[in-house]
Formats: structure tokens, C-alpha cells, sequence
């Protein structure tokens, strides 16, 4: 059994796909990559204030984000077109209200000239506010058309200045747009208010959320989201998944979405060959308020409802998304074998357990992401999910064993020493 506490697959792509409402007939596997479009990403630089200090590897930190911009920029593949944005760098005054509409494009997003790119970046010093929630706003804006993977890389060293305009509800609101970006944040201090804010604002939209504390981390991980970016986008097929087994539609390998009532279960099916590996994983994101405490189940039953395999995880309201998944694998047949069938019928069902207070709207459903794969299974099959102890099924056994044998002879050891005192 695997269990999976973080989302699959993007969340954002998961909203997206299932705003269309497109149900797509049994059996269909999930859509081939696409990305025609040029990916873009958009690299959003916090220069407020706070980044004149001094401590990462003994210098600033604009400085070290500057050195790390210009690596980047010579490394940033053809075809990605890329763009940076600021927040904070050009009001140094005491008007919040003004400090909080100080962002900017210094270079906008499109084929990049790496000499003009680097010339904007050196002319940048740590001036204002942290609007962090306004700069997403509009770097949503700089990344708006085209098909092609859209992420934003934010990097900060404080939390957002400018509330009540919360920017994990922002980043919520983006992914609700249904238009297919990613937010990736960095933090640039190691501060657990800050790092609850910015991994709120990348797991709204599935991204990630990485704490740097030394320039080669920064300029490594930026490097990785950026040709992250010119990665093929798979696009999630839309399912309608049944009320039984027997209704289900059938699923291939690939990545599906739904939507699914509260406290409702839903099934998929799966055809498995002998030799073969079911490994599925499910996620459901939660779109709207919900109660802080909920769940999520994920069974893999026989057309006769015996149970194979289950996954399951708890939430408490600190992410939106809950997530696990399951494995099973079916033995090849061995000549014995003969008269057994070469494929099973896998039934796939999901269940949660959320709810919500009275005056939050139930329908349409809760975003469900589903990630079905169908793979060689490993050569020895049939212990993998005994008890769910996998190959640990046989050290469970040799461990009984072991204890079994200690048991007979210490209590041999133990009549001997008493027939021997009784003798003397």
C-alpha cells in the first residue's frame, strides 16, 4: 500500500480540466501531451527592504538572487519564453496603500535576450513593501494565452505587507481561473510564518514550495523550475465515475478527473493482465470552505466485492488538497495455472468524508484527480501486497519463526536448570 499525503499531479490542472464539465465515454485514455504554445514563466523578485541583509554566504541577499538571475538567464532553454517581475523595487515611502501597487514587469515575458534581461536585473536595489499578493495578480496577467505550461517562480525573503488581500487566497483564486499555471515559491529565510504562507500559495495551485538558504540552492532550484516549464503538458481526460462496479467506465494507464458529492463513493474499473501492476493514487481538492477534518479512501475490490488493497489519509484543514493511493500486482500464471483467466477486472473505489457548514454550496462536487497506471509487475508478485507488509511479509515470517524456535529452547534451558537444582 502507498500512501500519498501531497497532491499527484498539479491541482491547478485538476480545476481547470473539470470547469469544462466534459465527460468523456468509457474507456478513454487520458489526453496525449500537449504545449503547442511556447512554456512561459514568469520569475517574480521580491526587492523590498528586507533584502539588503547580509546572510546568505556572507552577502546580500539581492545580491545573491542577482548572481542567480544571471545564471539562469544563460541557461534558460530556446524555446521557454520568460519574463521577471518585481515587488517592491520602486517605492520607498511610508504609504502603505501606495507601497502595495508597487509592482512591475522589468521584462516582459516573450523570447528572451539574455544581455537586456541581465541589464535589467543589475539595476535593481532593495527599495519598498512586500506586495506579494498584488505581483501574482498581475504576473498571472503577464502569463494570460497560449496553450503552452504557464509558471510563476516567486522568490521572497517576507511575508506579504499588504492584507486583508490574502495571497494564498489569491493563488486559490488563480487556480480557479482554470488557465493552467503553476506558482512555485522559494523563501529566502528560514521563518515558519513565511514558509506557511508561501507552501499555502504553491499548494493552491500545485506547485512547490522550497526554503533556500545559500545562492547555489537558489540558482539550482530555479534552473530545475524553469526547464520544469518546457516540459510536455498533459492534459486530464474528464470520466463520470459510476455508483457500482458493474457501471463503471473502464480506465486505461493516463490521468482523469471528476467530481464527486460530499460523502459520496464513486468507482472506475481496470483490467489487469497476469504479469501486470495496478498502481493508482487519487486526489481531491477542496474548492470551497470545508470543515478542517476529512478523508479520503481508495480501495481496490474483485467484480466479487472482495477487498485487495486500500489507501487512506486524513486532512486537517491546514491544505486543500488530500491525496493516497495502492498498488497491486497479479502474478504471472505458471503452467499449473491453465484453466485460470489472464486478466482481472480491478474495481477502483473512492470515498471521502468531508463536509461544510450550513450555507456553503455541496454542488457540483469536490475536484477529484485520478492517476491510473498499468505497468510490468516486479517478478515475484504475489507477496507484495500480503497485509499490506509487501516483501517485509517474509521477514515478518522469519521473525515468528526465529521467536518460535528462542521459545522451545529457553524453556527447555529453563526445565533442565530446575530438574538439575532439584537433583542437588
Amino acid at each position: 500500500m502507498i500512501r500519498r499525503t501531497r497532491p499527484v499531479v498539479g491541482a491547478l490542472a485538476l480545476l481547470a480540466a473539470l470547469t469544462a464539465g466534459i465527460a468523456f465515454p468509457a474507456g478513454a485514455a487520458a489526453g496525449e501531451p500537449t504545449g503547442e504554445s511556447a512554456p512561459k514563466v514568469d520569475l517574480v523578485l521580491d526587492v523590498s527592504g528586507s533584502m539588503r541583509a547580509k546572510d546568505i554566504d556572507g552577502q546580500s541577499r539581492m545580491a545573491a538572487a542577482k548572481q542567480a538571475f544571471n545564471e539562469v538567464l544563460d541557461a534558460t532553454p530556446e524555446e521557454v519564453q520568460l519574463g521577471i517581475r518585481t515587488l517592491g523595487a520602486d517605492y520607498p515611502g511610508d504609504d502603505r496603500k501606495e507601497g502595495c501597487k508597487d509592482t512591475a514587469q522589468l521584462y516582459p515575458v516573450g523570447p528572451l535576450d539574455r544581455t537586456e534581461a541581465k541589464t535589467a536585473v543589475a539595476t535593481l536595489v532593495p527599495t519598498g513593501w512586500t506586495p506579494i499578493g498584488p505581483a501574482l495578480l498581475q504576473a498571472a496577467d503577464d502569463l494570460d494565452g497560449g496553450d503552452g505550461s504557464k509558471r510563476i517562480v516567486l522568490i521572497s525573503d517576507g511575508e506579504d505587507t499588504c492584507a486583508p488581500l490574502d495571497p494564498c487566497e489569491v493563488a486559490r483564486e488563480i487556480a480557479a481561473k482554470g488557465i493552467g499555471l503553476t506558482i512555485d515559491t522559494l523563501g529566502l529565510v528560514p521563518n515558519a510564518k513565511l514558509s506557511r504562507q508561501l507552501s499555502c500559495i504553491a499548494e493552491a495551485t500545485g506547485g512547490t514550495y522550497t526554503s533556500i538558504e545559500h545562492q547555489d540552492e537558489l540558482t539550482d532550484r530555479v534552473n530545475e523550475l524553469v526547464d520544469r516549464a518546457a516540459e510536455p503538458v498533459v492534459t486530464p481526460v474528464a470520466v463520470e465515475g459510476a455508483d457500482a462496479c458493474e457501471r463503471a467506465p473502464e480506465l486505461r494507464s493516463g490521468l482523469y478527473t471528476d467530481r464527486q458529492e460530499f460523502g459520496q463513493q464513486r468507482w472506475y474499473r481496470v483490467e489487469l493482465l497476469a504479469g501486470q501492476e495496478l498502481r493508482a493514487s487519487v486526489s481531491v481538492a477542496a474548492d470551497r470552505a470545508v470543515r478542517p477534518d476529512h478523508g479520503i479512501l481508495m480501495r481496490a475490490v474483485t467484480l466479487h466485492g472482495r477487498e485487495i488493497v486500500r489507501g487512506e489519509a486524513t486532512g486537517n484543514g491546514r491544505t486543500d488538497v488530500v491525496s493516497t493511493g495502492l498498488r497491486h500486482p497479479k502474478p504471472e500464471l505458471d503452467d499449473d495455472d491453465s484453466g485460470k483467466p489472464a486478466a482481472e477486472t480491478v474495481c477502483l473505489g473512492v470515498t471521502t468524508s468531508f463536509s461544510a457548514d450550513a450555507g456553503v454550496k455541496t454542488t457540483p462536487g469536490l475536484p477529484l484527480e485520478l492517476r491510473v497506471d498499468v505497468v510490468d509487475g516486479p517478478d515475484n508478485a504475489s507477496d507484495v501486497a500480503s497485509f499490506g507488509l509487501g516483501r517485509g511479509w517474509w521477514l515478518l515470517g522469519a521473525l515468528v519463526v526465529t521467536g518460535f524456535l528462542a521459545g522451545l529452547v529457553w524453556g527447555w534451558l529453563s526445565r533442565w536448570r530446575v530438574a538439575v537444582w532439584r537433583t542437588s
